[in-house]
């Protein structure tokens, strides 16, 4: 009876601490983080509350195994379990506590900056240190996991004398993978490219979503995904249009007919800005910058903040002067001519009723080819 009784009073005291312990931490992290909202750091060590407890409970059974004399000839094995468990929750302990830490110093920052790219850029640094931190103690919870084994104890020495082969090997093997990852480091601390940027990338636009070590996808407009290596960022030109200044300048092309009216063209460009909520009254303008035999090219240009907005804008512009000059103006849209030229009609008949004159009929043996010859009586005087 007591073989039985001894080891579920001894789980169920430690079930019971485990729960008691972490109620009264969240409650005090709660108490701290209501006295202290400046500091968002409490309530982000509030998440940790599960591992914590995990931790907490498998070193006490682990401690009081023994203690609770319940072998059953499973002794070894239970206790390398619960040893595997303690390490695991260790770790996942350690990483959460380390995203407690840089979550609350970006939301510190965030709250007290007014620089939207040093905002993105620390968001970007923090998230790849993030990352490369979690796999390092994941590294390191898998080998000390391995290591409670004895036979890997046994070949540790051997492992050891031959890492430089296997580090050269690994290294040919994986060299696009470390390829990637030095360029997602470079990418972090460079300040190339931040989560949030509106890039061109092969002719795509989109904005950065996810920065991760080995690759970083784009959303694109259509709410497409396109995925690529973050080698690609060091390697290749990139347009980035949130580098420094996000604000924009766009243009409209219209192609118009010669008559068509430039200075109301222009009136009506600045009632358009004027009404749209995506211009930011930096600049705009209105100019004929090209002409062919058939059209002119008038450019609109107008400003904003960001790539967004200067999108939006320039489909207003494009659309509400196309539709003006349908209603108002329908003489300045493109059209192919049919009819001839103003004038040509009266000139023609007037041509032909005139006599030719004695000019016209050249001075004489040097007259140009194709003129009519001297009549009889010339020709005799």
């Amino acid at each position: 009876m007591q073989d039985v009784l001894r080891p579920a009073i001894v789980i169920g005291a430690t079930v019971v601490l485990t729960v008691a312990v972490g109620w009264v931490g969240d409650r005090a992290l709660r108490s701290v983080d209501a006295r202290h909202p400046e500091t968002p750091l409490w309530d982000h060590l509030r998440r940790c509350r599960l591992p914590s407890q995990v931790v907490l409970c498998s070193a006490l059974l682990r401690g009081a195994y023994h203690a609770a004399h319940a072998s059953y000839g499973h002794g070894a094995a239970i206790s390398r379990g619960l040893t595997l468990v303690l390490i695991a929750a260790s770790g996942w302990l350690v990483v959460r506590v380390a995203a407690a830490v840089i979550d609350s110093s970006y939301a510190r920052y965030a709250a007290t900056s007014h620089s939207v790219p040093k905002i993105r850029r620390l968001r970007t640094q923090l998230t790849l240190i993030q990352r490369v931190f979690t796999a390092i103690v994941g590294v390191i919870v898998a080998a000390s996991m391995l290591f409670t084994f004895p036979e890997m104890r046994t070949v540790g020495a051997s492992m050891l004398a031959s890492a430089g082969i296997i580090g050269i090997v690994a290294g040919v093997a994986a060299q696009s993978t470390l390829g990637n990852l030095f360029a997602g480091l470079q990418i972090a601390f460079g300040d190339m490219v931040r989560l949030g940027d509106t890039v061109v990338v092969d002719g795509e636009w989109g904005v950065v979503e996810e920065i991760t070590l080995t690759f970083l996808s784009v959303r694109t407009w259509d709410e497409r995904r396109i995925t690529m290596p973050v080698s690609y960022f060091t390697s290749k030109p990139f347009e980035n249009w949130s580098r420094g200044d996000p604000r924009m300048t766009g243009t409209v092309l219209l192609h118009l007919d010669h008559a068509a009216p430039v200075d109301l063209m222009r009136k009506r460009l600045l009632e358009i800005l004027e009404q749209a909520a995506e211009w930011d009254r930096r600049a705009w303008g209105l100019v004929v910058v090209d002409s062919t035999p058939t059209t002119i090219q008038v450019r609109a240009l107008a400003t904003a903040k960001d790539a967004s907005d200067i999108f939006n804008l320039r489909c207003i512009i494009r659309e509400q002067l196309i539709d003006w000059l349908r209603c108002e103006h329908p003489y300045a849209l493109p059209r192919i001519s049919t009819a001839p030229a103003p004038g040509i009609a009266e000139q023609r008949p007037r041509e032909a009723a005139q006599p030719p004159d004695a000019e016209d009929l050249g001075p004489g043996p040097g007259r140009e080819v194709g003129t009519p010859p001297p009549s009889p009586r010339e020709a005799t005087d």
